[in-house]
């Protein structure tokens, strides 16, 4: 068990504790309408038609980047990190994709459909997703460039020359990263792409940190090497009151994909 304190503020009254809490609501009200703006602003974004036409290997036969709205206008994919060499999906997308199915049917009401696209060929991503014990729709891109044209999968020679992820704004430690794109589809079965997040724009997704942003200990991952999210594994792999220390965190650097849980501004 980890032997790390918490650094205990001063005791005070509860009424000295409600004037401190109702400060740090103005500001956590404020971060709010910051948000609502964003937001807003973000779905003000122009549009990109998209001209090719992708074909993906899914559980049901081919599918066409249109069929996988099924039915709806609004269409979001989450780039799962799982290279056709890997044994097993991207621990920390794992994490993003607990939430998933019981989030589908709840976005289907607002006509949006939610998928995930990886590299992995069909047959490794139907293992790993058994294993995992998910069913939201799952389908692989390794027949097409949609990964590259979407910018999450990359060559090793670009790898090497950096500044390759989050629109060209930094390197990534891997051939895959991870990433999400939305995309629209009109009356006329035209389909634009009109938003794409990456790196920590991806942190939203990751429930835990919700949870772990109001604890005492926080995130409790600055000994965490060689990256802040390395004590996370797949919901199968933690032990009963399991805490993963950051020696042992080091020592997970050397698995396959132990560059997929970097985190990158």
């Amino acid at each position: 068990m980890s032997t790390i304190q918490v650094a205990y503020p001063k005791a005070v009254s509860r009424a000295d504790w409600l004037a401190a809490r109702k400060k740090l609501l103005s500001k956590e009200k404020e971060l709010t309408h910051l948000r609502d703006a964003l937001s807003a602003e973000r779905r003000q974004l122009p549009w990109v038609k998209v001209e090719k036409d992708y074909v993906f290997d899914s559980p049901g036969g081919k599918k066409t980047l249109a069929a996988l709205f099924d039915g709806r206008s609004q269409l979001v994919v989450y780039h799962f990190m799982f290279g056709p060499d890997w044994k097993e999906g991207c621990p920390s997308c794992s994490m993003a994709a607990d939430h998933f199915d019981g989030s589908i049917l709840h976005l289907a009401q607002r006509d949006v459909t939610l998928i995930a696209i990886s590299r992995a060929p069909l047959p490794q991503i139907e293992a790993f997703q058994k294993r995992m014990g998910w069913r939201f729709q799952w389908v692989s891109s390794y027949a097409n460039d949609f990964n590259r044209d979407y910018r999450v999968s990359f060559k090793k020679d670009e790898v090497a020359k950096g500044n390759i992820y989050n629109f060209d704004t930094t390197g990534f430690p891997s051939d895959e990263a991870p990433g999400l794109s939305v995309f629209h589809k009109d009356a006329a079965s035209n389909i634009f792409h009109t938003y794409s997040t990456y790196g920590r724009g991806l942190e939203e997704l990751l429930g835990p940190y919700t949870f772990l942003d109001r604890v005492p200990k926080g995130r409790d991952e600055s000994a965490m090497s060689p990256h802040p999210m390395a004590w996370v594994r797949h919901h199968d792999r933690y032990s009963p009151n399991y805490f993963a220390e950051p020696a042992e965190s080091a020592a997970r650097a050397n698995s396959s994909a132990a560059g997929c849980c970097a985190e990158h501004s």
